[in-house]
């Protein structure tokens, strides 16, 4: 994810209270989402591949199938924007603070649970974020590439606060421990898969399903193979 946050802004979060049913699973109102985004000038380093109008049409790519993932899985997404962004499936909130400060604060007002998910894992599926809202523990982790943090779910947003960059995902399960939180980490190559490289869209374009990939087809990517190892390839375009 592109460090793409600066300053703080004035916000609001509604509480979503989740109750159980007769058969002990969570009814009612769903949980919120919560999805950072950045639509402008976004990912920065697949300007090897994608031109800047390009790229912004690809992230709003992968944060529709993210989107549809969210809703898919019972919950509501609400979109945390750097810029004014009108978005079909989900409210938008135009926070132009930092990525930390701004989630922090919502958290400190959700009374309920919240789940925290990044816009470019574009394979991630209900089932896989059904299975990490429903682990049973205090929250659960996905982890990304590199040390990084790709989705937390918390069973109470405010008994938590989040530290993004660097090797989030250690620094998320120290804090867990720190406050005594039951942690699940869960294991997901659909939510582990977070695009941000050239190399990156192999994957997209071997597993995914929905927009994403649909889009980088029809800009003319392809798999390549060369010497036994699989890369991408875009038609009509040398280097």
């Amino acid at each position: 994810m592109d460090h793409m946050w600066q300053g703080c802004g004035a916000f609001q979060i509604k509480r979503y209270f989740v109750v159980m049913d007769t058969n002990g699973k969570e009814a009612g109102m769903p949980v919120v989402a919560l999805i950072p985004f950045k639509p402008v000038n976004p990912k920065t380093r697949l300007s090897c591949v994608l031109e800047p109008g390009e790229r912004e049409s690809f992230a709003r790519c992968m944060l529709a199938d993210v989107i549809e993932a969210v809703s898919g899985a019972g919950c509501e997404p609400r979109i945390i924007s750097t810029e004014p962004y009108a978005c079909r499936g989900a409210t938008v909130e135009v926070i132009p603070g930092g990525l930390n400060e701004t989630l922090n604060a919502l958290l400190a007002q959700a009374g309920a649970p919240v789940l925290i998910i990044m816009a470019d894992i574009p394979l991630a599926t209900p089932g896989a974020v059904s299975r990490l809202i429903s682990t049973g523990r205090d929250m659960a982790i996905a982890p990304g590439r590199g040390g990084g943090t790709n989705a937390i779910y918390l069973s109470e947003g405010s008994s938590y606060r989040v530290d993004y960059y660097g090797a989030s995902f250690l620094k998320h399960a120290r804090i867990a421990r720190e406050r005594g939180l039951s942690c699940k980490v869960i294991d997901s190559f659909r939510l582990h898969t977070d695009v941000d490289e050239k190399e990156d869209l192999v994957e997209l374009l071997i597993h995914g399903r929905g927009r994403s990939r649909e889009y980088l087809e029809s800009l003319g990517f392809t798999i390549s193979i060369e010497k036994g190892r699989v890369g991408v390839v875009r038609k009509g375009v040398h280097g």
